[in-house]
C-alpha cells in the first residue's frame, strides 16, 4: 500500500517522548492531495499528563441516561491539543491531536467518539504505537490502563467531515457537528453531541477539558475557535490562528468555524474584551451586536462578575444559536442576533458553562435559568412586567409539556424543545415568589460561583437549593420538573 504525506505536518507532540516523524496515514489510491500546511513551532501547553495544572479539568464522567451511545465514563479527558487544517477546495480536514487523559478504571482499552468519515492513522499512547479499532463512531484504543492513571494519547486523522442527525423535531436545526457551506466555509454546533465529527473526543457534558486549538486555512479564510486568540501567522497564502481556552469546557460547548471573517473589537464596562467575528459579506451585522456590553452588565448585576477572561460572538449561516464557551455561536437571523438571544447565551456562561449538567436529562438546569434571565431582560426593556411575561409563557407551557414530556423526563426524540425552557423558567419565577428576591437572587448567584468548572445533577442542585433555602423543596422541584402537567402557580 502506497504511503503518503500527511497534509498537516507532523508537529512535535506535547510532552511526547519518542514520537515518530514518518506519516501516520494512508490516502486511498487516486485521492486528491489536501491542503499542505507549514510547520508551526509551539511549546507544549502542559508538561505532560501529570502536570498539576491539569487538575482543574478533573471530572467524574458518567454514562448518559438519555443518549448512552455517546461518551464513555472510563475516560476523563484533561486537555485536547488540536492542530487542524481545512482545505475548502478539497473539503478535507486533516488533524494531529494529542489528548492528555485520566483513566477512571482498570481496563485494557480506552474508547473515544470519532466520526467514521475521518480516517485514523497510527495511534500512540505515551509515545508507543498501539492497536486500535474504529467501528462506526467508536474509536477503541487497545492499551492497558489503571484507575487514576494519566496518559498521553496521540493520533492523526483525515477526511471530509459530515454532520450527524440531531434528536429533535425543532425547526431551527436538524443536524449537529461540522457543517460545510457551498463556498467551503464551515461552522459547528453540537448539542447534545457532534463534536466527534471533527476530532476524537469523549463527547459527553460530564467530561470537561482544557483546549488548545490551531486552525490553518487558505487566505482570506480565518479559523475561529473558543478562548483567547494567542497567535496568528500568515505564510505562503495560508493563515494559522491559535486559540487557548484557559478553563475547562464540555465538548458540546466547543466551536470552530472557517471563512472570510471580519473582526470587530469591543469591551464591556467591567473590562471584559469582546470580539465580534462576522462574515465579510455580512459585516454590517456587527452593528446588531452592539448591545452586548449592556446585556453583560445586566447579567453581572444579578450573577456577579463574568466568569471567564474573554468573550466573543461568532456569526454563522445557521438559524440557531449556542452558548459555546467564551465564543458564542449565532445564526445570522433577526431573532438569533437579537439582544434577547444574546442575553440568553451570555447567561449560560454562568448557568451551563461555568457549571453545567452532568447528564442530558438535566438540561433544564441551564436552559430554564437562561430563559428566565432572558425574560427579566425583556421585561426591563419593554412595557410589560416579568409577571405579565410569565403569565403569557404559562398560557402555552402545559401544551409543550404534553408534547415533549416533563422538563427532567423528556422524550429523547425531542431534545432541546420548548418544554425544557419555559416550564423551568416558570418554576424559577415561582421559587422567587416563594423565597423573596433577596434570598432567591443570593442563591442564583451563589450556585455557579460555588460550583465553578464542574457539572451537576438533578439530585445535587435540588438538594443544594433545599439546604440553602432552609426548607425541603424536593416536592416543589419534582412537581415542576417531573410532573405530567403544569403545577398551579401562586
Amino acid at each position: 500500500m502506497r504511503r503518503w504525506l500527511l497534509a498537516l505536518p507532523l508537529l512535535a507532540l506535547a510532552a511526547c517522548s519518542g514520537a515518530a516523524e514518518e506519516p501516520l496515514l494512508e490516502r486511498p489510491a487516486g485521492a486528491q492531495a489536501p491542503l499542505e500546511v507549514a510547520p508551526v513551532a509551539a511549546e507544549p501547553a502542559y508538561d505532560g499528563p501529570d502536570d498539576p495544572a491539569l487538575d482543574a479539568a478533573l471530572s467524574e464522567p458518567v454514562e448518559d441516561s438519555v443518549y448512552p451511545r455517546t461518551g464513555d465514563p472510563g475516560v476523563d479527558a484533561l486537555h485536547y491539543d488540536l492542530d487542524l487544517a481545512w482545505d475548502p477546495a478539497a473539503e478535507v480536514l486533516t488533524g494531529r491531536q494529542t489528548l492528555l487523559l485520566r483513566s477512571t478504571e482498570d481496563d485494557d482499552e480506552l474508547q473515544l467518539d470519532l466520526s467514521p468519515e475521518l480516517r485514523v492513522g497510527a495511534v500512540r499512547v505515551d509515545g508507543e504505537e498501539v492497536d486500535f479499532r474504529h467501528e462506526g463512531k467508536d474509536l477503541v484504543v487497545v492499551t492497558d490502563v489503571v484507575v487514576d492513571g494519566r496518559y498521553e494519547l496521540a493520533l492523526d486523522f483525515e477526511g471530509t467531515p459530515l454532520p450527524v442527525p440531531a434528536p429533535t423535531t425543532r425547526g431551527d436545526f436538524a443536524t449537529n457537528g461540522w457543517t460545510t457551506m457551498p463556498d467551503g466555509s464551515t461552522w459547528t454546533m453540537q448539542e447534545p453531541h457532534g463534536a466527534y465529527t471533527w476530532y476524537a473526543v469523549n463527547d459527553h457534558p460530564s467530561d470537561k477539558a482544557l483546549y488548545d486549538i490551531s486552525v490553518t486555512v487558505p487566505e482570506p479564510f480565518t479559523g475561529i475557535a473558543n478562548g483567547e486568540l494567542v497567535d496568528t501567522t500568515e505564510a505562503d497564502g495560508l493563515r494559522t490562528t491559535t486559540w487557548h481556552l484557559a478553563e475547562p469546557a464540555a465538548s458540546y460547548l466547543m466551536t470552530i468555524a472557517t471563512g472570510d471573517y471580519v473582526l470587530t473589537e469591543d469591551e464591556s464596562a467591567s473590562g471584559v474584551p469582546i470580539q465580534y467575528w462576522v462574515p465579510r459579506e455580512r459585516q454590517r451585522l456587527a452593528r446588531t451586536l452592539a448591545p452586548t456590553p449592556e446585556g453583560l452588565a445586566f447579567l453581572e448585576e444579578i450573577l456577579g462578575p463574568y466568569p471567564f477572561d474573554t468573550l466573543g460572538i461568532l456569526l454563522v449561516d445557521s438559524e440557531s444559536g449556542m452558548e459555546t464557551q467564551t465564543m458564542i455561536t449565532l445564526g445570522m437571523t433577526d431573532y438569533t442576533t437579537s439582544p434577547a438571544v444574546v442575553v440568553h447565551e451570555l447567561a449560560h456562561h454562568w448557568w451551563g458553562d461555568e457549571v453545567g449538567p452532568s447528564d442530558w436529562r438535566d438540561m433544564w438546569m441551564n436552559e430554564g435559568m437562561a430563559m428566565y434571565l432572558q425574560g427579566m431582560w425583556e421585561a426591563s426593556q419593554d412595557d410589560y412586567t416579568i409577571d405579565q411575561l410569565m403569565d403569557y409563557w404559562a398560557s402555552f407551557e402545559d401544551e409543550e409539556r404534553a408534547a415533549a414530556g416533563p422538563p427532567a423526563a423528556y422524550d429523547p426524540a425531542t431534545f432541546g424543545e420548548s418544554n425544557v425552557y419555559y416550564g423551568p423558567a416558570l418554576m424559577w419565577h415561582e421559587l422567587r415568589r416563594d423565597l423573596g428576591d433577596e434570598l432567591f437572587f443570593e442563591l442564583v448567584r451563589a450556585w455557579p460561583a460555588e460550583h465553578s468548572n464542574t457539572t451537576s445533577s438533578y439530585d445535587e442542585i435540588t438538594a443544594w437549593f433545599s439546604e440553602r433555602a432552609g426548607r425541603d423543596l424536593s416536592g416543589f422541584f419534582e412537581a415542576w420538573l417531573l410532573g405530567e402537567t403544569t403545577p398551579a402557580r401562586g
